[in-house]
């Protein structure tokens, strides 16, 4: 895959001219205001990590500034109710692309409560009720956040309860699709209580060197065993690269070149299947509500490595 493979050293020099180019541009887009405990954090704010098959992490920037993962966590979701549920998860939520924002209600209407992938809010809420199924919202919370760390090989991993509760009160058009989604019957726990585990898990906290590391287990073998299996893990790359920026996802695409998750926390989590996990933070959005200075970053790296799975 790709032209190049750069050496640890060469990736370290990639990212600080990466850096500069980002920080000189002074572009940064604008945060989720929306969300109040998002709405003062300071856009100008940078940090990329690349974790290599092999564990090697390479940083720059703000990498050690915890931030809210937000979307980002749908990746861990999916993982999860995949090795619970399997191929019957298929059922409830499609494989495709939306075309549209990442809270729209109108598809789901029209598609009679079938969300058209994981990643929009919809197809997340539904990934979080067939987790949820059976058990009560703190145990389901806890097996997220196990597994997070289990992938980050760090303990130091926690939900921003603030965090949680701002989304809950102004969360009220992800209440209108949970609603929605059970008046289908495609939502079987009560909808406060699958919302508020939605909610909890988007306001995980990482760093880009954690969410790097927790990335690894998509890239290639997690050590001397894998957390999920590879058919699996092609799965969940495959829905990254066609679903994981939204109405943004075919741009992304084009630009980058590898599969990518964002979050409207201005994180997003990209794969270079065989070679790297990499995290990249910068809170401003760009039109889309993806990362608008994490994408360009991502880009960037992309032609300076030959890192793409397309070449």
């Amino acid at each position: 895959m790709g032209r190049t493979r750069s050496a640890a050293k060469d990736i370290g020099a990639i990212l600080a001219d990466i850096e500069a180019e980002v920080r000189a541009e002074n572009d940064w887009g604008n945060v989720a205001s929306y969300i109040p405990e998002l709405a003062d954090i300071r856009p100008n704010q940078f940090a990329m990590s690349v974790c290599t098959a092999a564990g090697e992490t390479v940083s720059t920037g703000d990498a050690m500034t915890r931030f809210s993962i937000q979307s980002v966590s749908k990746v861990f979701t999916l993982a999860l109710a995949l090795g619970r549920h399997g191929d019957l998860l298929w059922r409830r939520v499609g494989k495709e692309p939306s075309g549209n924002p990442f809270n729209s209600i109108i598809q789901l209407e029209v598609e009679n409560g079938t969300p058209r992938n994981p990643f929009v809010n919809a197809g997340a809420i539904v990934t979080t009720d067939a987790i949820l199924e059976g058990r009560k919202p703190r145990d389901t919370l806890a097996e997220i956040l196990r597994f997070i760390r289990s992938a980050a090989e760090d303990d130091d991993i926690w939900i921003n309860d603030r965090v949680a509760r701002s989304e809950e009160r102004t969360g009220d058009r992800n209440y209108a699709i949970a609603h929605f989604l059970r008046s289908c019957g495609n939502l079987r726990g009560e909808c406060a209580l699958v919302l508020g585990t939605y909610f909890h898990h988007c306001a995980i906290e990482m760093t880009c060197v954690q969410l790097a590391r927790a990335g690894r287990f998509l890239c290639s073998a997690f050590g001397d065993q894998r957390l999920i299996p590879t058919e699996r893990v092609r799965s969940i790359n495959a829905l990254m690269m066609t679903c994981g920026h939204y109405d943004g996802s075919g741009e992304f695409a084009y630009r980058v070149g590898f599969p990518g998750k964002s979050g409207v926390g201005g994180g997003i989590l990209a794969v270079v299947p065989n070679v790297a996990s990499i995290a990249v933070w910068s809170p401003g959005l760009n039109d889309f509500g993806n990362s608008k200075q994490g994408t360009r970053a991502l880009e960037r790296l992309s032609e300076r490595t030959g890192w793409s799975v397309f070449a």
